[in-house]
């Protein structure tokens, strides 16, 4: 009976030209799913498995603060069934929601839910993007990516909220290595300089805040910008703090964090990731990647 139904396909087949009675699954349509960042589209793609197409528009090791969308970045999201941002004005100048709005398609804020840490923006106290730095806010991303996909795609409600799940007990193991890896380093040396003012969440949630010297941004950032007297400012605090090591950035140019470095006489511990993930294949180019390796370099450097 078996052998007869094979033959019947490949009788069909031949003299059709159809696509095999097996494989009539394969052709369902998957769903496009746009991400502005690296880390949210590594997030998206934790949820969605092999069902749904993540696309992200910006490249690894691109700043998402003063990128600027390309001819083919509209393109990519006219394709799309749904896009994904962080918020909290990481996309400057709104890009990602603009380009959005110009296709018609839905929005999801994946930092929404979140209470969002203050810095300094020219003297005014503007929302802190860079909320990812949290593992636990990192929960608030999965969970709203979760519910926007269950809400275009019910079919698939089951498999969706599975991965997430799976994901969730990822991150907290994540957090409390973490946490392991900083405890036996005392609090006054946990002093976090880099290029600009990413890590505010991850210093507050493993016992850096408070601790840390003047931070700052460079000119086309969120931030304060580098102008002599804070350059100077920021000089002395290292000083004064005794620092060990300042930290350059993948996503930002290091030639003034060298520079730093140099006039404040301390050594460079490391590069780290911060706004952008790494390129494939790199220890970075996931989110748990990223941090486990930003810890590893910050820990050894402080010990």
């Amino acid at each position: 009976m078996l052998r007869s139904l094979i033959l019947a396909c490949f009788g069909f087949l031949i003299l059709t030209n159809a696509t095999p009675c097996w494989a009539e699954h394969h052709d369902e349509k998957k769903l496009v799913v746009v991400a502005s960042t690296t880390q949210i589209a590594d997030f998206a793609r934790q949820v969605v498995g092999d069902q749904c197409i993540v696309k992200c528009i910006l490249a690894p090791g691109a700043d998402p603060h003063t990128y600027t969308p390309t001819p083919g970045d509209v393109e990519t999201v006219l394709k799309a069934d749904i896009c994904l941002q962080n918020g909290l004005h990481l996309e400057g100048k709104n890009w990602m929601g603009t380009l959005a709005k110009d296709a018609g398609k839905p929005l999801v804020t994946c930092t929404d839910g979140i209470k969002p840490l203050k810095m300094d923006y020219d003297g005014n106290m503007v929302n802190d993007p860079h909320a990812w730095f949290s593992p636990t806010n990192v929960s608030v991303y999965i969970n709203n990516i979760t519910k926007a996909l269950v809400t275009i795609d019910p079919d698939h409600k089951l498999a969706y909220a599975s991965r997430a799940k799976l994901y969730l007990q990822q991150l907290r193991t994540l957090d409390a290595w973490i946490k392991a890896e900083f405890n036996d380093i005392p609090l006054e040396k946990r002093i976090l300089v880099t290029s600009h003012d990413a890590f505010n969440y991850f210093g507050k949630e493993y016992g850096f805040k408070n601790r840390a010297p003047v931070g700052w941004s460079t000119g086309n950032e969120v931030g304060a910008g580098m102008t002599p007297e804070r350059r100077k400012l920021v000089v002395n605090s290292i000083k004064e703090f005794g620092v060990k090591a300042i930290f350059v950035e993948t996503s930002v140019n290091p030639k003034m964090i060298r520079q730093i470095a140099k006039e404040a006489g301390v050594a460079i511990g490391g590069e780290l990731y911060s706004d952008s993930m790494g390129e494939k294949g790199s220890a970075g180019e996931s989110y748990i990647g990223m941090m486990r390796e930003n810890v590893l370099i910050i820990s050894q450097a402080m010990r």
